[in-house]
């Protein structure tokens, strides 16, 4: 039986790369959304992954979810944190709401995610779990703050959760992308796009498929000695 993957914010963009490479890589793989029941359906669709609708934000969402995975495809042994939202401004113009919202979905949504499998993957001794951080949360960004403090705190809950559950066979590791070629880096202007491409050594945006690439290797069984890892994939735009 092939091990169960779960992809949150896995229909679109990122996380639907990651989905697709670890069915063709041979897992069983389910993918969560947010709200677009379209884009959900097409993915679907096209790809016969099976998709579940919940809020990350919500540990009993999150939770009652999961469960609902499970039922339908057994016990989930590979989670990938993929879901993340941006609530951009200028610190001195940012509300609490839009504090509250980022750090809801991409921090505290990672704890939603995780914390409900833990106990099984304890139980079984093994698991993989890998958080899609941001460059943005190794260098920080104007208009960011929320964002980056989200994104900096996921590399915090990797390098604790590895310390963890090393003795149990889990491992836990992020990927920090730099700039994709998703449908939301696609649509800023021609001009914008060419300012970003111009600080990026590689000359180029990276493709979504480079980043699934390097999930599929840290789920594998190849990748079991490499915990609490960072791998930044940025084309050489910013070094740690």
């Amino acid at each position: 039986m092939s091990r169960v993957a779960l992809v949150t914010g896995g229909s679109r963009g990122i996380g639907a790369a990651i989905a697709v490479a670890l069915k063709n890589a041979g897992y069983t793989v389910a993918a969560t959304y947010a709200g677009n029941d379209e884009a959900a359906s097409k993915f679907t669709e096209e790809t016969g992954i099976k998709t579940y609708k919940w809020n990350v934000a919500s540990y009993e969402d999150s939770k009652a979810g999961i469960a609902k995975v499970e039922a339908d495809l057994g016990p989930v042994d590979v989670v990938v944190a993929n879901a993340g939202i941006t609530r951009d401004a200028p610190f001195h113009k940012m509300t609490p709401e839009q504090w509250h919202e980022v750090i809801d979905t991409n921090l505290t949504g990672v704890f939603n995610t995780v914390h409900p499998v833990w106990p099984g993957m304890r139980d079984r001794k093994f698991g993989r779990v890998v958080v899609i951080s941001s460059i943005n949360g190794q260098k920080g960004q104007f208009a960011q703050v929320n964002y980056a403090a989200t994104k900096a705190g996921d590399l915090g809950i990797i390098k604790s959760l590895a310390q963890e559950g090393a003795r149990a066979g889990i491992t836990a590791n992020a990927i920090c992308p730099g700039y994709i070629a998703t449908d939301m880096v696609m649509a800023v202007p021609e001009k914008v796009r060419e300012s970003i491409i111009a600080q990026i050594p590689a000359g180029r945006l990276g493709e979504p498929e480079e980043i699934a690439r390097a999930v599929v290797f840290l789920v594998s069984d190849d990748a079991g000695f490499i915990n609490g890892s960072t791998i930044t994939a940025n084309g050489a735009q910013y070094l740690v």
